[in-house]
């Protein structure tokens, strides 16, 4: 079971995005790489900001991997937010968007353009969260 926040983590999540057939669907027409940045919380055993980006582009993910800040911030969407929050959303227990109305999770992109692929986003977080996932605190 791969551990959130670490290079397997992200390998299995773009396994599990390019074997689902929902997303392939959903973001047939996406051309769009996001970076998610996962906060530091020593105390939670994530001791610096790790960035994984993702690579989507017609329904399949070409490429997911961890990052330097440099190169997550020119992704087309950023999504920021601390490990707990991640976590939240991965267990089901923070909707995404609500979190991104709410300011929990922060996006900075073409927001209007994102606001229309509510379909895709829903299949991402869909797949993240059926990835069997230890995480660092628990």
């Amino acid at each position: 079971m791969p551990k959130f926040a670490t290079v397997e983590w992200v390998e299995a999540y773009k396994d599990a995005i390019n074997a689902d057939p929902e997303i392939a669907e959903a973001s047939k027409d996406w051309e769009r790489d996001i970076a998610i940045v996962i906060e530091t919380e020593p105390d939670k055993g994530i001791p610096v900001d790790l960035w994984g980006l993702f690579d989507i582009y017609h329904g399949k993910c070409r490429e997911a991997k961890i990052v330097s800040p440099e190169e997550g911030d020119r992704a087309t969407y950023v999504i920021r937010a601390p490990y707990s929050r991640w976590k939240e959303v991965i267990q089901g227990k923070l909707d995404p968007i609500k979190g991104m109305l709410q300011g929990k999770l922060k996006v900075t992109g073409d927001l209007p353009t994102l606001a229309r692929e509510v379909k895709a986003a829903d299949a991402l977080v869909k797949i993240a969260r059926a990835v069997t996932t230890e995480f660092p605190d628990e």
